[in-house]
């Protein structure tokens, strides 16, 4: 049976066989890990495929909102990504839920590492909402910076779903 998420307002669909934790919200990283070492953030979504690959997630949508942040997506992305994995090492051993204990342990005793960054953004870029990647750059960009976790990771730009992401996403229904 596959798994869905819901992540700021998409929802991430994962096959059967696999198992996701919005590891950003999780009780470990919001109470226990987030404020160490002057702050750490965390990737959306950590998932473990039925193939023994741990996937460190991350979704933006920018067709909606700015990007107010400073500094590069691949810099707020590189971060996320060593303080995630910092974070699971961690919790497999602290966590005070025995759940997100168990889950950490998962994904460290994953078979390969995997990174992805799925950013939605206006087809019709504008002043008010700019595009900030370019689609053929990002990848690049994005192995630059993750290159030591992940060879090839995987970066979509504009599309919701690519052959290279295992899951499906799409806009979480209005309630």
């Amino acid at each position: 049976m596959s798994q869905t998420v819901d992540v700021d307002g998409m929802t991430l669909t994962m096959p059967a066989g696999w198992w996701v934790w919005k590891y950003d919200d999780s009780a470990f990283h919001r109470n226990q890990f987030q404020s160490f070492a002057n702050g750490s953030k965390a990737v959306d979504v950590v998932a473990l495929g039925a193939d023994g690959a741990l996937w460190l997630i991350e979704l933006k949508d920018y067709r909606h909102y700015r990007r107010t942040k400073p500094s590069s997506v691949f810099a707020e992305m590189a971060a996320k990504v060593r303080s995630t994995l910092a974070g699971l090492a961690v919790a497999r051993l602290r966590a005070n839920d025995s759940t997100e204990k168990t889950r950490a342990q998962q994904a460290m005793d994953c078979t390969q590492l995997r990174v992805a960054l799925q950013v939605a953004q206006s087809a019709k870029p504008n002043r008010l909402f700019p595009q900030v990647l370019d689609p053929l750059d990002a990848l690049l960009q994005l192995k630059r910076v993750v290159g030591v976790v992940d060879a090839h990771p995987v970066c979509v730009v504009g599309a919701m779903n690519h052959r290279r992401c295992p899951w499906t996403t799409a806009p979480t229904a209005p309630a």
